[in-house]
């Protein structure tokens, strides 16, 4: 019988390891060849197209931004974990860890047939996690034959094989082994390199090529006083600052001359256009803000940019809508529906297919190469990224993503403002305590900001020169009679209709976060 230490019980669990990761490497690599997702991609993809919209709500606020590499680092924590187990049994059982494996295979390519990221034939995505599965098969049936052969030594026998102070069973085959190892460590490491390598972004590779022309409507110039005080959000959000709140595991490669935008549904003619037809478009610049709805009082999730983009209304007015439709069904290239209010991008508004942003083509995680904005809606319902479709339809006719999860149809962004200098529990000297934030009021306005300190009145504070309805204020106010000890400090604004931000709190689902932003600070 085999003799089952535990260093044969470890190596056998790092056999399973191996084996699991030269599968994974193999389907991955495969993926690049045929432009489907890879297996743990497709599974992710599927986790995150079924997760109920409390537990997306909760990821969001536990993890922000970092949610898509919890969900990575679970599954490969998970991975691991039953590629050991595998191993494990397979040194006794190796029916029962080829089944496992072959599970997870049918798993990955159940996950695969349903994707919605690719545009890959499901024979051609298929190949992936076969590949996965024949490969870890294999690594594993090999890895574990030189240690399930290792017997008992006959009583009495001299244990060749066996060194003194050794925990491995007699019999064993080292050279056999590490011939298996090194051979599945190859082709593990082969899989990774072509998947880095030949997997190199062709997003990337045009996005460097393209130049965006001059738009025919430019941004006027930036109002003085800009980013008044050290500390407050910076009034044009650096692209690489500004927030990122999407479902997109992996960034979708969407290289510019394959991309096509397809506009149909209820409309007189239908549109479809490539990347150097969207460029020959009219252009016009605008600065924006946007504002994710998961965006809790005071939270992180909204940045100001200055946009170049297609106006939305000419393309659709060459399209020729019909009477009756009421909704834009938006879709990503990794399959991601949005449901646009047709009614608002149609009010006047600098609705646009966005190609640039800071100057610069969108970046690859921003949407390259187009994407929605629309003022004065959430993300959710206006800003999809990566577009390829947009279908003019009627909300009664879909589903997007969001609602479906019990986010409302249609979302305008709610007057909001925040406090950025102070942070929470600062310490500041009695003649030092300047504070300020940002305030806005999309397609609106902002028109005054008050702060208060602990109960006391408000106060107006100074508000930076307005650049638009369409983006977010700065605003600044320094307590000139500073009392020491501990405080509170309170802000609100009042939009240009003369609306005052509410003080009832609630929770961003399922139309946005609403109340008054306080941090405590003390005077020394």
């Amino acid at each position: 019988m085999v003799e089952t230490t535990v260093a044969h019980r470890t190596l056998a669990a790092g056999a399973g390891v191996l084996a699991g990761l030269a599968g994974i490497a193999a389907g991955s690599a495969t993926a690049v060849f045929t432009g489907g997702p890879s297996p743990v991609i497709a599974v992710g993809n599927a986790v995150v197209a079924r997760t109920p919209g409390f537990l997306k709500d909760f990821a969001v606020r536990q993890f922000g931004e970092n949610d898509k590499a919890v969900l990575l680092g679970g599954m490969a924590v998970v991975l691991v974990a039953l590629a050991a187990v595998a191993g494990w049994i397979g040194l006794t059982r190796i029916e029962v860890a080829v089944g496992l494996v072959l599970a997870l295979g049918a798993l990955a390519a159940l996950a695969t047939a349903v994707d919605t990221s690719t545009s890959a034939s499901l024979v051609v995505a298929l190949l992936a996690p076969l590949v996965t599965t024949a490969v870890g098969a294999t690594a594993i049936v090999l890895l574990l034959r030189p240690l399930r052969e290792a017997r008992e030594p006959d009583a009495g026998a001299d244990p060749l094989g066996r060194r003194p102070g050794d925990d491995l069973p007699s019999g064993f085959d080292r050279r056999r082994f590490l011939v298996a190892v090194l051979g599945t460590a190859a082709v593990a490491t082969v899989g990774a390199g072509i998947s880095r390598t030949l997997g190199t972004s062709g997003a990337a590779t045009s996005r460097a090529a393209v130049k965006i022309p001059a738009p025919a409507s430019a941004a006027p110039p930036l109002p003085a006083g800009t980013d008044p005080l050290r500390g407050i959000s910076p009034y044009l959000t650096p692209n690489r600052d500004f927030y990122r709140v999407d479902t997109a595991l992996i960034v979708p490669d969407v290289p510019a001359d394959t991309w096509r935008l397809r506009i149909h549904g209820d409309v007189d003619q239908e549109l479809e256009l490539d990347f150097a037809e969207l460029l020959d478009q009219r252009l016009i610049e605008r600065r924006i803000t946007l504002t994710c709805v998961s965006n809790e009082v005071g939270g992180p999730y909204a940045g100001n940019a200055t946009w170049i983009g297609v106006p939305l209304t000419d393309l659709l007015r060459r399209a020729g809508v019909r009477d009756g439709a009421d909704a834009l069904k938006c879709t990503s290239a990794d399959g991601m529906v949005i449901g646009t209010p047709l009614d608002v991008v149609t009010d006047g508004r600098d609705a646009m297919i966005a190609i640039a942003m800071n100057g610069e083509p969108l970046p690859l995680d921003h949407g390259f190469p187009a994407r929605m904005v629309v003022p004065g809606l959430y993300g959710y319902v206006s800003a999809t990224k990566w577009l390829v479709d947009i279908e003019v339809t009627r909300f009664s006719e879909f589903e997007a993503y969001w609602t479906e999860r019990g986010w409302a149809e249609k979302a305008p962004i709610k007057l909001a403002s925040r406090i950025d200098v102070p942070r929470s529990f600062e310490s500041f000297a009695p003649d030092a305590v300047r504070v300020g934030g940002v305030a806005w009021a999309q397609h609106v306005g902002v028109d005054n900001v008050e702060v208060r300190v602990d109960d006391g009145p408000w106060e107006p504070a100074r508000l930076v020169p307005q650049d638009g309805i369409d983006t977010w204020r700065q605003w600044t106010w320094q307590w000139q009679d500073a009392t020491p000890g501990d405080h509170e400090l309170t802000v609100r604004a009042t939009d240009a209709d003369g609306n005052t931000q509410t003080s009832d709190r609630a929770q961003p689902r399922p139309d946005g976060s609403t109340g008054w932003h306080s941090v405590r600070f003390s005077v020394k």
